[in-house]
């Protein structure tokens, strides 16, 4: 049961690393387009820099999080069951509820982007942020629909330790 919480949070951990160093070769994406001067490269460098940020943010707080979070729930499982009940399966249920929503605003930052993209002029700051956000969102997008699909898995792994519980 535990290994099934370890491999969980490793991957979560594995997963919060790549979007560590999506943000951070971001950020350096961005000073890269900022240097070029142009209004088309400004506007990829803003997409850039915001969801890098995010990126970094929520990248950092995953993996941070992730070795404490497999003692606290391999404790649980071993010695305080009930707060499988009362505390994982809410904050999961709410965790991947969460996810789905990233995954739809994400869409829609794609959708906006391709809108930026095929409608403001060429080369144009509007078409640069279209662009950036594109590359930015699908790339969070991916990394989002793993981690709502593993956390379903996950998941159901928590509810099927209630029906075991004696």
């Amino acid at each position: 049961m535990v290994d099934s919480v370890y491999h969980y949070f490793k991957a979560e951990k594995k997963d919060s690393a790549y979007c560590i160093f999506m943000g951070l070769f971001s950020l350096v994406l961005m000073v890269y387009f900022l240097a070029k001067g142009t209004p088309f490269y400004n506007g990829i460098s803003y997409a850039f820099a915001a969801i890098g940020v995010i990126q970094l943010v929520v990248g950092g707080m995953v993996y941070l999080r992730s070795d404490m979070d497999i003692v606290s729930i391999s404790y649980f499982i071993q010695k305080d069951f009930d707060m499988i009940k009362d505390k994982e399966i809410p904050r999961m249920e709410m965790h991947v509820k969460n996810l789905a929503l990233y995954f739809k605003a994400e869409i829609g930052c794609i959708a906006l982007g391709l809108m930026l993209w095929f409608f403001c002029p060429s080369l144009s700051l509007g078409k640069g942020i279209g662009i950036g956000l594109v590359i930015q969102s699908s790339m969070m997008c991916f990394l989002d629909y793993l981690a709502e699909q593993r956390g379903k898995v996950y998941l159901d792994f928590l509810k099927s330790l209630l029906k075991q519980e004696p």
